[in-house]
């Protein structure tokens, strides 16, 4: 990875390690940013725009400081200049210091890799999947089958994947998300992707308790 990474901000959308991410870019700035990126090491680093960005989009408005690289797996260059393409989330980072000399944003980041998983950290990722396994069964053709293609989670499937895919795919907020990729350690991941996905239920089969939580 370069010095300094490309910052792709949107609103909505937040990439996990491992997960694959499918982009229109249109903009003339971040149409630059992908050439640039196709030429060089095809690193981009996605990060979510803080509330309130609306009135300073076409500016730098305020991201929040962690976000996760991607690679660009997949370019199509259109014949108008617009791009479709992958990214596969790579490793999450933090952002330092922007750099505004280009017409796209780039930053000096610090890497943040996930921390390698203990014996204790295994053994409560296998717990956390059996409840994930038994949360998801029952709403996994709405929430996935579009997705994933099938009615239920694949068993070959690693912990880590499993996890960041999920907190990818699923129909979570933005900042919900973002809380979700914040966190530390794949265990802490994978238990508060659990609590998040009770709650969700919870409010689902509670009338007027989600008027209540907010």
């Amino acid at each position: 990875m370069s010095d300094l990474l490309p910052i792709f901000p949107l609103p909505n959308v937040v990439l996990f390690p491992n997960v694959f991410l499918p982009l229109h870019i249109f903009e003339p700035r971040y149409r630059e940013m992908v050439a640039d990126a196709l030429k060089h090491d095809r690193m981009i680093g996605m990060a979510l725009l803080r509330p309130g960005w609306q009135p300073d989009y076409d500016g730098r408005p305020p991201v929040y400081p962690i976000g996760c690289s991607g690679v660009i797996t997949h370019a199509e260059e259109l014949p108008d200049g617009r791009y479709n393409i992958v990214l596969r989330g790579v490793e999450r980072f933090r952002i330092l210091e922007e750099d505004d000399r280009l017409s796209y944003r780039r930053a000096h980041i610090e890497q943040l890799p996930d921390p390698a998983c203990l014996a204790e950290d295994k053994a409560s990722l296998q717990t956390q999947r059996a409840k994930l396994d038994a949360l998801l069964a029952p709403a996994i053709e709405r929430s996935l089958s579009d997705i994933a293609g099938e009615a239920k989670i694949p068993a070959a499937m690693a912990d880590e994947d499993l996890v960041n895919a999920l907190a990818q795919y699923l129909d979570f907020e933005p900042l919900e998300k973002q809380a979700l990729l914040e966190q530390q350690s794949l265990r802490s991941r994978a238990e508060s992707l659990v609590e998040l996905l009770e709650m969700k239920i919870l409010m689902a089969k509670t009338p007027g308790l989600s008027n209540v939580a907010h």
